[in-house]
């Protein structure tokens, strides 16, 4: 029996593109280029085709369709490829199984969150809503950043994050990030921030480790968002919304959430970052802790030694 031939070493440039955070840079970028030609499609057709009173009423709506087309589209044709292990985290097999789990949890975990709120007097329902603005709600404040927030955030960050310093790191700045960004929002403070680090932080990305695909995040992300808006008329990050019911939060911020909701309470806080550890304990059991590139590398020297 022969020596098998040494592998080809790969060329330098190849190894600067397939570095994790190198990668991740990239497919940021992709992302940040779809979204504004998207809206820059978007702009053009419109102006061209349609009237102005119509033009106003639909872009956004119009705009969240496309971009979640065009972020679908560029994942499945650019981003799973990059980096050195090629992986595809919307994989189609099981899809709707961990999708539809993810509905049930952000649905209930909201629910429950809402009625401890009301339990404590903090929100009360007024009278009736308005839901004939479904389709609207549900992809402008659902199905958008469910798609687009988790494809950044666990989809490119935690992923690539994940593979250079390990799973710790990863959740870490991965969750830190998203309350920050989250700062950005109406009546948003220091305290929503640190709120939405560690409920919807670690929540989804556990989720994500958990299953090593975006389904079941962006399942969970979609229905908390949309319980609390537009079923229970909970502002939705500081944004308000129109829901099913009418509802007002009232008594102190600690509980209420003040101004931006819900999410920004301890009620909240307490009730997803309890699922999101019991998801992150699951996923700790089923061996899907990453080391650190170095530590992974010390450890192959090793084996090669031994």
């Amino acid at each position: 029996m022969t020596d098998r031939a040494p592998a080809a070493e790969q060329p330098w440039w190849r190894k600067v593109l397939e570095f994790p955070l190198v990668a991740m840079v990239i497919a940021l970028a992709v992302v940040v280029g779809t979204i504004a030609a998207a809206g820059a499609l978007l702009t053009f057709a419109l102006t061209k085709l349609v009237p102005m009173e119509i033009r106003q009423d639909h872009q956004v709506l119009l705009f969240n369709v496309v971009a979640v087309i065009g972020l679908i589209l560029v994942y499945k044709l650019v981003i799973r490829h990059l980096g050195r292990h090629k992986r595809d985290d919307l994989a189609l097999d099981g899809w709707f199984k961990e999708t539809a789990a993810g509905l049930g949890i952000g649905f209930v975990l909201m629910t429950l969150a809402v009625g401890v709120a009301a339990l404590f007097g903090v929100y009360t329902i007024t009278g009736p809503g308005d839901f004939s603005f479904f389709v609207a709600a549900l992809i402008g404040s659902a199905l958008f950043p469910a798609v687009s927030e988790e494809l950044i955030f666990r989809g490119i960050l935690f992923r690539w994050i994940e593979e250079f310093g390990g799973s710790w790191v990863a959740l870490a700045a991965t969750s830190a990030l998203f309350g920050a960004v989250h700062l950005t929002n109406p009546n948003a403070s220091p305290i929503a921030g640190i709120a939405i680090t560690l409920e919807a932080g670690i929540m989804l990305g556990a989720a994500y480790m958990l299953t090593r695909r975006l389904w079941l995040a962006m399942g969970i992300h979609a229905a908390w968002n949309f319980t609390q808006g537009e079923i229970w008329d909970v502002p939705v990050s500081g944004t308000y919304v129109r829901g099913l019911v009418e509802a007002e939060l009232q008594g102190p911020p600690l509980l209420s959430g003040g101004g931006f909701g819900l999410e920004a309470s301890v009620i909240a806080i307490v009730i997803a970052t309890a699922f999101g550890v019991y998801m992150l304990m699951r996923a700790i059991r089923k061996g899907e802790l990453v080391p650190p590139m170095w530590v992974k590398a010390k450890a192959t020297k090793r084996l090669k030694k031994a």
